[in-house]
C-alpha cells in the first residue's frame, strides 16, 4: 500500500511502515469493500513485521510456515482490534502477535496434552537450566534448578518431565546399543497383546458351568471337543440319533456361554 513516508516519526524497525492515516480512514469507513480493501492493504504492509517476529521463534520443533502463518493471523486480530487513541499500531501489534504465536505452542505444539500450570514451569525450568549449564561444567542437580527457579523440588521434577513431552519419539527411532548388537528401534522395545491372556481367562469362566453339567451332556462334549468325534460317532456310542446330539452340544454350548456371561438363561429340556 502506497503511503507517505513521515518525516517526524521515528519507527523502530524498517518494516514498520507509516500507515496513521490508513487506520483513520479504516475507523471512518463503514463496512463494504472500500473497507475490506484498505484492510488488506494495511495487511499487506505489516506482513513483513509478522514474519520478523514469527523467525523469532524457529528451530523450537515447529514448520517456519506454520510460524508465519500463525503471525500473520496474530497481525490481523491486531489491526482489527486496534485504536488510534491508543498510540503506535507497532506498539499494539507487537504484543497481539507473539501473543498468538505463544498460544499455539502452548494448545497445538505439543506432542501430547499438559496442563498449562505444568507448561509454565517447564519455560521457567528450561531457562534455569541454561543458565546454569552456561557457568557450571555437567548437568545442574534438582536442588540447584529449584534455587535457581525459585520452586520445590518437585515442581522442578514435573517441569523436567514435561521437557520429554514436548515432541513424540518416533517408534522408529534406533536405541543406543551394546557394540555388536543389531540395531534396534523402539517398537522392539514395546510388548504386544498376549492372546493367551484370552485363553485363560475364557476357561477360568467355563469352569463351574463345566463342573455342574449332567453328567450325559458333559461326556458328549468331551467326545465332541477333547476326543474330536465326529456327532455320527457319539451318537452311535450312546445309541441318540444324529440330530438329538446335535441338538444336546448347541443347547449345552449356549447354556454353558450364558453362565459364562451371566446372562439369563431358560431351563431346556433335553
Amino acid at each position: 500500500m502506497a503511503t507517505p513516508a513521515s518525516t517526524n516519526i521515528v519507527r523502530s524497525h524498517a518494516d514498520a511502515p507509516d500507515t496513521a492515516d490508513a487506520f483513520e480512514r479504516l475507523r471512518e469507513l463503514p463496512e463494504g469493500p472500500e473497507r475490506e480493501m484498505l484492510r488488506g492493504q494495511l495487511v499487506q504492509a505489516w506482513l513483513p513485521m509478522s514474519q520478523r517476529l514469527a523467525g523469532k521463534y524457529r528451530n523450537r520443533g515447529e514448520d517456519s510456515d506454520d510460524l508465519r502463518q500463525v503471525a500473520a493471523l496474530g497481525l490481523v486480530k491486531a489491526i482489527d482490534r486496534y485504536e488510534v487513541a491508543r498510540g503506535a499500531f507497532e506498539a499494539f501489534a507487537i504484543p497481539t502477535i507473539n501473543g498468538e504465536i505463544k498460544r499455539h505452542f502452548r494448545d497445538h505444539a505439543w506432542a501430547m496434552h499438559v496442563p498449562r500450570r505444568v507448561q509454565e514451569l517447564r519455560n521457567r525450568v528450561r531457562v534455569a537450566r541454561r543458565e546454569l549449564q552456561a557457568c557450571q561444567a555437567g548437568e545442574p542437580t534438582l536442588a540447584q534448578l529449584a534455587v535457581q527457579c525459585g520452586l520445590s523440588e518437585d515442581d522442578v521434577h514435573d517441569g523436567l518431565e514435561a521437557l520429554n513431552s514436548y515432541a513424540a519419539l518416533s517408534l522408529d527411532a534406533e536405541l543406543q546399543s551394546a557394540p555388536g548388537d543389531d540395531g534396534r528401534n523402539l517398537a522392539d522395545t514395546l510388548g504386544t497383546t498376549d492372546h493367551g491372556y484370552d485363553t485363560i481367562e475364557a476357561r477360568e469362566a467355563v469352569k463351574p458351568a463345566l463342573q455342574a453339567l449332567p453328567e450325559r451332556e458333559s461326556r458328549i462334549l468331551y467326545m465332541r471337543f477333547f476326543q474330536d468325534k465326529t456327532q455320527n460317532a457319539i451318537a452311535e456310542e450312546l445309541g441318540l440319533s444324529q440330530m438329538h446330539v446335535s441338538r444336546l452340544i448347541t443347547r449345552t454350548c449356549a447354556r454353558i456361554r450364558a453362565q459364562a456371561l451371566h446372562e439369563p438363561t431358560h431351563q431346556i429340556a433335553a
